[in-house]
């Protein structure tokens, strides 16, 4: 048998025939480069979204480093500059709340703190502190005690001769969950607690803390619903507390008067943690806002970070500044 030979093409078939082939790979190229130029400019982008990022996070870290820096230095002048018998430790003096505004590489820092003491702590307050807050946030008298009563349970390792009674009301009420019986780890736990409406958790969480230690409130940088939750707080000492506070100073015997019956919620002690809120506005115009809870003088180091929240939503911005 012969061997197979391709028939011989017609000049006029090879030209058409190359013609066809190099319309193709063009087309090939070109989808190529559309391709790669698509993927170079979602790459800048993605840089470009990742560099701002990193830029706002070195801000934030070097705004917390200055604010634990200020706190510090000032604690430490007023310890040094007191000499009276009844000086508070250095960490005591450390004022209470600020705010500063600084420009960093070209950016923009508002920055202030308050410290937690300004909130009720969850792990720390008594049950009629806690009711009282759930009373001014909207639940009636009877639900704010029920409330009070099952966030008290929460935090609280069951007596002996009570085991299992709050385990039996999670799960008669068909919760897959038991009480943790040990303190809050995060003021989001709130959400969990037995019969709590999430309305009313999202109304508590800018006036609760797991952080302060303190089972009191500091009546001179607590928000008013904070002070009208004082059990013995009443509409008129409240009003007028509010007016006169700017007017007390440090004068513990003065602040304890205007509060009247009240003056048991209120604590003398400063903590240690304080939340500091920073919002950044870099040269390109992008603006973040960031909230970092920190702890001062602590054994590993001058301050431990215990909450860092990024970018908070422009709903929040507001209320947080």
């Amino acid at each position: 048998m012969p061997p197979f030979t391709r028939p011989a093409m017609k000049p006029g078939q090879e030209q058409g025939f190359v013609i066809v082939a190099v319309l193709w790979l063009i087309a090939a190229l070109a989808g190529l480069a559309m391709i790669f130029s698509v993927y170079l400019a979602n790459s800048a982008r993605a840089l470009a979204v990742s560099d701002t990022a990193l830029q706002s996070e070195a801000l934030v870290s070097a705004a917390v480093e200055l604010t634990a820096y200020r706190l510090q230095a000032t604690g430490d002048d007023k310890s040094k500059n007191d000499k009276s018998k009844n000086n508070d430790k250095a960490a005591d003096a450390s004022p209470s709340r600020g705010a500063f505004h600084t420009r960093l590489n070209g950016a923009d820092m508002s920055v202030s703190f308050i410290s937690e003491a300004a909130r009720i702590d969850l792990n720390k307050a008594p049950k009629e502190l806690v009711a009282g807050l759930m009373s001014v946030l909207g639940a009636s008298d009877e639900d704010a005690k029920e409330y009070a009563a099952r966030i008290v349970a929460w935090r609280t390792k069951a007596a002996p001769d009570s085991a299992g009674n709050e385990d039996a009301l999670y799960r008669a009420a068909g919760r897959a969950y038991s009480p943790r019986q040990a303190p809050f780890a995060h003021v989001n736990e709130l959400s969990l607690v037995l019969g709590l409406p999430p309305a009313l958790v999202a109304r508590a969480l800018p006036f609760v803390t797991v952080f302060s230690g303190l089972s009191g409130i500091d009546a001179m940088t607590a928000r008013p619903e904070v002070i009208a939750a004082m059990p013995g707080m009443t509409p008129l000492t409240l009003k007028q507390f509010l007016e006169d506070r700017a007017t007390f100073g440090n004068d513990r015997l003065a602040i304890a008067a205007a509060l009247g019956a009240a003056k048991a919620s209120a604590t003398t002690e400063r903590s240690k943690a304080y939340r500091i809120s920073i919002r950044v506005r870099l040269k390109n115009g992008s603006d973040t806002m960031s909230e970092v809870v920190i702890n001062l003088r602590t054994d590993e180091g001058p301050y431990q970070v215990l909450s860092w929240r990024r970018d908070l939503t422009a709903s929040r911005r507001g209320a947080e500044l």
